[in-house]
């Protein structure tokens, strides 16, 4: 894919060391590590060298492959979303939004060294009580495709991401008439639903 539209690739100069592992390589490498359910990048690894050597001539160390993942992140998500486009549920009329706590650590010391110190924080969930980390906010289809997501502090406030995330996608409302949003009650209470069917007029949001 990346070969026929190579405009999500970064760009590279004509002259120069090219990477042994391509760009193309290193997602597909990434996808099929998601795809096999590898959480472990040492582990995936060990397992692309004893079984896929014949489609990967070229795999590098864990740290190198981190470090290529992490400069490749806008790659992955054009990829994803490239992918996610030829999917038959892209078009679902019904969206579900909502947010789950990332819980980073437990103990005193951990939220003081943790390399997430001041970026994550403490926060309230009804089902974890208080915990220290993130909030991951999802807006996904009926089938569980997701058409967008934040990482936010855990005290964000959730119908605020939720506006932030459908304005940076307002060229997905602006093709869709209709468009059905389901979330639970704290989430869209009336003047979140006044604000957003005003926003973005194709947008109807539904909650229990």
């Amino acid at each position: 894919m990346l070969k026929e539209r190579p405009d999500p690739a970064p760009w590279r100069p004509p002259v120069g060391i090219t990477p042994r592992l391509s760009d193309a390589e290193l997602v597909t490498l990434a996808m099929m590590q998601a795809i096999l359910g590898f959480t472990s990048e040492a582990k995936w690894l060990r397992h692309a060298r004893a079984h896929l050597r014949h489609l990967f001539p070229y795999l590098p160390q864990q740290p190198g492959y981190n470090k290529r993942l992490r400069k490749a992140a806008g790659l992955m998500r054009s990829v994803n979303r490239i992918l996610a486009t030829t999917t038959s549920v892209w078009s679902d009329d019904v969206w579900v939004v909502d947010s789950t706590p990332v819980e980073c650590g437990h103990s005193r010391e951990t939220v003081k060294r943790f390399d997430l110190a001041g970026w994550a924080e403490y926060g309230y969930c009804a089902s974890h009580r208080r915990f220290w980390g993130l909030r991951l906010h999802l807006v996904c289809t009926l089938q569980g495709l997701p058409i967008a997501f934040a990482l936010t502090g855990a005290k964000a406030n959730e119908r605020e991401t939720l506006l932030d995330l459908l304005a940076a996608e307002c060229e997905l409302l602006r093709e869709r008439h209709g468009q059905t949003l389901i979330g639970d009650k704290k989430l869209l209470r009336p003047w979140f639903r006044t604000r957003t069917v005003r926003a973005w007029s194709p947008v109807a949001a539904a909650g229990p």
